[in-house]
């Protein structure tokens, strides 16, 4: 997300001395992107960030795959899925291919007991349900119903839910996620025609600085292993940062919805994308206005990319028997569209209350053994 950002207290200049009161230098780190060439931030710690003194153990936790090749379109029940104590234990891996892996959790507790960062992949975390803060090593991000907080590989985090009542969609990108390029100039700034603005997201506030040298569990995720380890100081010891790598919220309510006088196509829904998917919002929106417009969605093939469509709240236009959490899948290779009916119900109707996240991909997507235990069975069928 090219735009700056900073917390906290900084040198004049970059790589020179940065002392303590006491007299003895912080350490600088260099938070970075795609080698050197990147987005990156400049972190400043009181303690040196490499002191590992322990690995305890590592634990497997790649998705175990139930379909490798499927061509049937399902749809899946995601409230079905169990809600755990543990805020990484609770993750249910659901559909996966090389470049995403994309879940649900429903974690009950706040992750407090040890610090995790995920260095295989940048993380959105959508909240279906229950409020809370993301504290993170940047700082902290309050977050309610709505928000997608887009966190980047590598970042240290804790996550505290005010209840124990809470439902998230998430999805693990192997490629950065950015915003699309082209509401972008060459700068970075968004443009006019954007869906939303700068003035939308939620960055980062009220730095947290720890300082001890005490022993803290980390949890991180590398190429699809949990590994335990200790690390000798609090992680949460940067003083001051500043630069464009870090994690930030974006409510799905700020997304300006396009519209026009017939059905636009689902480009004009998009709010995030990398080189292997793209992300888009549904939201309330008035229909297409021209006198024989048919505000259904047409049909249409799936000819290289899967679909998959988290529905969050209100009423789901083109769909039959669809409830808030259900996910739908629509594999490349077949075509679909409005269920029997849907498209007959939008003629003449003046708007839209639905609201979902879409995530299609350019490579198909594998079903785990946790989705289908949240498989209706017969969501293939109904548009018979």
């Amino acid at each position: 997300m090219p735009i700056y950002h900073k917390q906290g207290e900084l040198p004049p200049k970059r790589h020179t001395q940065f002392r303590k009161p006491n007299g003895e230098l912080y350490s600088e780190q260099l938070f970075g992107t795609i080698g050197f060439d990147g987005m990156s931030s400049l972190l400043y710690h009181h303690n040196r960030p490499t002191m590992v003194k322990e690995i305890l153990k590592s634990t497997d936790v790649s998705p175990k795959i139930a379909l490798e090749k499927n061509i049937r379109s399902l749809k899946l029940v995601s409230f079905n899925a169990p809600a755990k104590d543990d805020f990484l234990e609770a993750r249910e891996p659901l559909l996966v291919n090389s470049d995403i892996i994309i879940g649900v959790a429903a974690p009950r507790k706040s992750l407090r007991d040890y610090f995790y960062k995920n260095t295989d992949a940048d993380e959105m975390l959508f909240i279906h349900k229950g409020t809370g803060t993301l504290r993170t090593i940047f700082g902290q991000i309050p977050f309610e119903y709505g928000d997608y907080l887009i966190i980047p590989r590598g970042t240290i985090y804790q996550i505290d839910f005010n209840t124990e009542d809470n439902r998230i969609l998430y999805a693990e990108s192997f490629s950065p996620i950015y915003t699309p390029k082209r509401y972008r100039n060459w700068f970075g700034q968004l443009l006019e025609h954007s869906p939303f603005c700068e003035r939308d997201y939620k960055l980062p506030q009220n730095l947290e600085t720890f300082i001890d040298t005490n022993e803290h569990l980390m949890k991180v995720k590398k190429q699809g292993v949990m590994h335990e380890m200790v690390y000798i100081g609090h992680p949460f010891d940067v003083v001051g940062w500043d630069g464009y790598n870090f994690p930030y919220g974006f409510s799905i309510h700020n997304f300006e919805p396009i519209t026009g006088r017939i059905h636009q196509p689902p480009p004009v829904h998009q709010t995030f994308e990398t080189n292997a998917f793209v992300i888009c919002s549904f939201v309330p929106r008035l229909y297409d206005y021209h006198r024989l417009s048919i505000p259904a969605p047409y049909n249409h093939s799936n000819i290289d990319s899967d679909e998959m469509l988290y529905y969050v709240d209100g009423d789901f236009m083109s769909r039959n028997g669809v409830q808030p959490g259900n996910i739908s899948l629509h594999p490349a290779g077949i075509p679909h569209g409005p269920h029997p009916g849907a498209a007959e119900r939008s003629i003449g109707q003046k708007g839209s209350e639905e609201l979902a996240v879409m995530i299609d991909t350019f490579k198909p997507l594998m079903v785990t053994e946790n989705a289908l235990k949240l498989d209706d069975g017969d969501y293939y069928q109904s548009w018979l």
